[in-house]
């Protein structure tokens, strides 16, 4: 079989990888040199911990198994099993962490609710004022930037395996086919469309202007080295309000008696933070939906990530290195890990992940291999 992936971001990627994993011929096509989205411009976070039950749960721990395995074998991912902490406040917060610990699921995200102390055992970067903190043991983390090149590098190693950066697609011809910029046309058994945040053009000329996807804006950073160890990935109870996992009676509780500072709720915010390789942390991040977006940057909500970090770390951050706006695209159902859809004979649009993509694509595009007999 030859397959045709568009895209080489981290779905786009993945796709191609479990296509050769199978033996089948592959031709990757990408419109820049290197993907430049919002598959570089995220936490590199594995995240179970916050994860609708049901599906969205199955796929984030299948996705997980698959990081680790493809990790073993290639090591430029940076894979690491970092696991999380959630650090709690107050009474409202704790109880918040309690009635997701009462999840059945719980286990199988590895939920454990640990004193402060017991907390700064596990991660001893977090030196600043807390009661408990809600550990996720299965979280995991790699490396946004490099991800793609790691896994292209293993890739190139296969004789089955062609990159083709610097192309754009312009259209489907005839039967399994794309046309590019350059005139040349690639045919093969299954194209699987993986563009991520581009939704005009092509993309809404093949799905019709109904597609249930939308593009959503962020802002995040990236300090210089910490100068120790964060051995754990961090959020703030803040990401209790985004993650489906801890909707509760505690929740709206919280919500009433101890609602979001007003530049958190303006900016529809949480804390998540995570240390790369060289040290440094990447910290975010803010949710912007509505459109046009804005092409600038806002300095209060990197204030707010500030402080928030800077009081659980019992210390002033590290010089911010690098500021950034990411776009990416995500299902309107949020019940929906992704949409899927056929979008001519032999030709699928997958897109629409949303904060999920880099910890679900391993498993998604093992869905599609599945789904399409590869």
């Amino acid at each position: 079989m030859r397959v045709i992936v568009v895209g080489a971001g981290v779905v786009g990627t993945l796709h191609a990888w479990h296509a050769v994993e199978r033996g089948h011929e592959v031709v990757q096509i990408e419109r820049e040199a290197e993907a430049r989205g919002a598959s570089l411009r995220n936490f590199g976070q594995i995240w179970v911990s916050g994860r609708a039950g049901g599906e969205e749960l199955e796929t984030a721990l299948r996705a997980r198994e698959l990081w680790e395995a493809i990790g073993a074998r290639v090591p430029g991912l940076g894979f690491r099993a970092n696991g999380s902490l959630t650090p709690v406040r107050n009474d409202l917060e704790l109880a918040v962490a309690e009635a997701a610990l009462a999840r059945p699921d719980a286990a199988a995200r590895g939920y454990k609710l640990l004193t402060a102390d017991e907390a700064r055992a596990v991660n001893p970067a977090l030196r600043g004022a807390f009661d408990a903190a809600l550990y996720c043991e299965r979280d995991a983390a790699v490396e946004p930037r490099t991800a793609q090149l790691a896994l292209r590098e293993h890739l190139l190693r296969s004789p089955n395996y062609t990159f083709l950066p610097g192309r754009e697609v312009r259209d489907v011809v005839g039967e399994r086919a794309v046309r590019d910029d350059h005139g040349e046309v690639h045919g093969g058994d299954a194209v699987v469309l993986c563009t991520g945040a581009w939704l005009g053009g092509l993309v809404r000329e093949l799905a019709g202007p109904g597609l249930p996807v939308r593009r959503v804006r962020l802002q995040m950073m990236q300090t210089d080295p910490l100068g120790e160890p964060l051995t754990t990935s961090v959020a703030d109870a803040d990401s209790f309000r985004y993650y489906p996992a801890y909707r509760s009676p505690a929740l709206d509780e919280l919500d009433a008696r101890r609602p979001q500072s007003a530049t958190a709720a303006a900016h529809r915010m949480q804390l998540l933070m995570v240390q790369r390789a060289d040290g440094g942390l990447t910290i975010g991040d803010t949710h912007e939906y509505e459109h046009p977006f804005a092409f600038d940057t806002l300095e209060d909500p990197y204030d707010h990530l500030a402080e928030v970090v800077e009081s659980f770390l019992g210390r002033p951050l590290p010089k911010i290195r690098r500021r950034w706006a990411g776009v990416y695209a995500q299902c309107t159902d949020p019940s929906r890990v992704v949409h899927r859809q056929r979008v001519r004979d032999g030709v699928w649009l997958v897109t629409g992940p949303g904060g999920r993509g880099m910890t679900c694509s391993p498993a998604l595009a093992e869905t599609t291999a599945d789904e399409l007999g590869w």
